[in-house]
C-alpha cells in the first residue's frame, strides 16, 4: 500500500506541475474537472442515506462558472467577478426551485440544501485556486496552497508517528493526535518561510515573512479542520474513501479536503496583505 501511494503521488505531483504551467484555460480545465469529480464523488457519497436525492444536474452545471474564470484573463470573456458569482448563484437557486416546483414527487426542500451545500463545498471553494492562479506572480503563489494544504498534512503525519499519544478527535479521526495537529501547524509555518526565501532568491517575488509565518499559522489550523470535515462527512454516511480514482489516496475529495479549506485563506491573506 505504501508503495502504491508513493507511486500515485509521484503522478499526481508531475500532472500537478504540467497542468500548472501549461497556462490560464488548461489550468481551469483541471480544476473544472477536478470539481466535477469531486461533486460526483460528493453527492454519490449520500446515496447511503435514505431519502436524500440531491439536484445533481444543478450541481454539476455550477462547474462552468469555474471555466469562465480559467479563461477570463486571456481576453475572450469580460466579466466581473461579483457579477459572475451573483448571476451563477440566482441561475442555482432559481434552477433548484424549479426542480421540486415541476418534479415535486422528485425532490423536494432538503435535496435543494444537499444540492447547494454540494455547490459552496466543492466548486465555490475550489474557484479560490483558479483566481489565486491568476494573480500576479500566480504560478508561483499557487504553491502556497499546496504547502498549506499536502504541507501540512504531511508534517502532522511526521510528528504525530513520532511523537503522538494523546488523541484528538477519535470519534472521527482515530489516527490523528494533538501531537500531529500541533506540529503540522508548526510545520506549515516552517514550511511557508522556505517558501519565501524561495521565491525571493530565484523569482524576485517578495513576500513578508511575517505574512508567511500568519498564513502558515492559518493555513495549518483550517487545513487539518477541512481534513477532519471530510472524515466527519465519511463518518456519517458510512463510507472509508470518497472514490478510487487515486490508488493509495482514494477519491479527489480524499486528496483535495483540505485543499478545499486552504484556498480561500491564501486567497484572502494575500488580497490583505
Amino acid at each position: 500500500m505504501l508503495k502504491t501511494r508513493v507511486i500515485s503521488a509521484v503522478v499526481g505531483l508531475i500532472l500537478l506541475i504540467v497542468v500548472l504551467y501549461l497556462g490560464s484555460i488548461t489550468f481551469g480545465i483541471a480544476v473544472s474537472l477536478i470539481a466535477a469529480i469531486g461533486l460526483y464523488e460528493f453527492y454519490n457519497s449520500l446515496s447511503n442515506l435514505k431519502n436524500i436525492n440531491p439536484i445533481k444536474i444543478v450541481g454539476y452545471l455550477s462547474v462552468i462558472p469555474l471555466l469562465i474564470l480559467g479563461i477570463k484573463d486571456t481576453g475572450w470573456i469580460a466579466v466581473d467577478i461579483p457579477t459572475l458569482t451573483g448571476i451563477s448563484a440566482i441561475i442555482i437557486i432559481f434552477l433548484s426551485m424549479a426542480f421540486i416546483v415541476f418534479k415535486n414527487k422528485s425532490y423536494n426542500i432538503i435535496d435543494v440544501c444537499i444540492t447547494a451545500f454540494g455547490i459552496a463545498y466543492v466548486p465555490f471553494l475550489l474557484s479560490f485556486v483558479i483566481l489565486i492562479r491568476n494573480m500576479e506572480y500566480g504560478y508561483c503563489l499557487i504553491w502556497l496552497i499546496f504547502i498549506g494544504a499536502w504541507g501540512t498534512d504531511t508534517m502532522a503525519y511526521t510528528f504525530g508517528r513520532l511523537f503522538g499519544k494523546r488523541k484528538i478527535i477519535p470519534e472521527i479521526s482515530p489516527k490523528k493526535t494533538l501531537a500531529g495537529a500541533i506540529g503540522g501547524i508548526f510545520g506549515c509555518m516552517a514550511l511557508m518561510l522556505v517558501f519565501g526565501v524561495i521565491v525571493r532568491s530565484y523569482f524576485s517575488l517578495e513576500i513578508s515573512y511575517f505574512v508567511l509565518g500568519i498564513l502558515g499559522l492559518c493555513c495549518g489550523l483550517i487545513s487539518q479542520i477541512g481534513d477532519w470535515s471530510a472524515s466527519a462527512i465519511k463518518r456519517f454516511v458510512n463510507i472509508k474513501d470518497y472514490g478510487k480514482i487515486m490508488p493509495g489516496h482514494g477519491g479527489v475529495l480524499d486528496r483535495f479536503d483540505s485543499i478545499l479549506f486552504v484556498a480561500p485563506v491564501v486567497y484572502y491573506v494575500l488580497q490583505l496583505a
